[in-house]
Parts: structure tokens; C-alpha cells; sequence
């Protein structure tokens, strides 16, 4: 397995995991029957935290769709390099990263984070298309 996609799977994984932490937040507040209702009849329900941490994990999901498309296109092409690997690395970090912070409520260190993982997506789409 070629690094960028041993990091995309990481990346993957993550992100699907993402979602715990604000759902346990509701079994807290609702139990776990009012966690099983439509968001609609329980909002306000939810700690700040968890609110944040949702939206973080939103922010997440979006962004895989870009990282993944590309780092496959890195892969299919075979036009991987250190620079690419790292990258791949490196998205995973800025994303865990922009997570914690997010649902911490830092917003300067979260959008620097952000940056950083676009960064990575930038590396991967210009190094497919033979630009880097």
C-alpha cells in the first residue's frame, strides 16, 4: 500500500468516528431514546461543544471527498513522491487537529489547520496534473 493511501484509509477511518463524541453527548442530555428522535424535536438539547464538534465533523466529511478524489488520482496515475506522501500525512494531522480545536471553540488555530489540510489537497491535484 503506497503512502497516500495508507494515510487516506487513516483519514477515513477518522472521519468516520468523528460523530461519536457529539452523539454521546446527546445519549447524555436526551438518553438514548430522545437521541433516536429527529434532530427537529430536540434542539437546544446539545452542549455547545457538541454543536461545534458536528459542524467540525460536517467540515470533515466535505473535505474527504476532495482528498480522497485526488489522492486516488496520485495513486491511479502513479505520480506519487515524498511531497505527496507527506502531504497525505499531513492532511490527516490538520484535520485531527482542526477537529479538537474546533469543538474547543479556538478559532484562529482552526483556521490554520484548515489551510493546511487545503494545502494538501492542493499538493495532491498539482502534482496529478504534473505541476509539482
Amino acid at each position: 500500500m503506497s503512502a497516500e493511501l495508507y494515510w487516506l484509509t487513516l483519514t477515513g477511518l477518522m472521519t468516520g468516528l468523528l460523530w461519536a463524541p457529539y452523539v454521546l453527548n446527546r445519549m447524555v442530555e436526551l438518553g438514548i431514546v430522545g437521541t433516536m428522535k429527529t434532530e427537529a424535536t430536540t434542539t437546544g438539547a446539545q452542549a455547545e461543544w457538541a454543536a461545534r464538534a458536528k459542524r467540525a465533523h460536517y467540515t470533515a466529511v466535505e473535505n474527504l471527498v476532495v482528498f480522497a478524489a485526488l489522492t486516488l488520482v496520485v495513486h491511479i496515475t502513479n505520480t506519487g513522491t515524498g511531497l505527496t506522501a507527506g502531504a497525505a500525512m499531513t492532511y490527516f494531522f490538520a484535520f485531527l487537529t482542526h477537529y479538537v480545536v474546533y469543538t474547543l471553540g479556538i478559532p484562529g488555530l482552526r483556521t490554520v489547520s484548515f489551510l493546511t489540510a487545503f494545502a494538501c489537497q492542493m499538493i495532491m491535484g498539482l502534482t496529478a496534473l504534473g505541476v509539482l
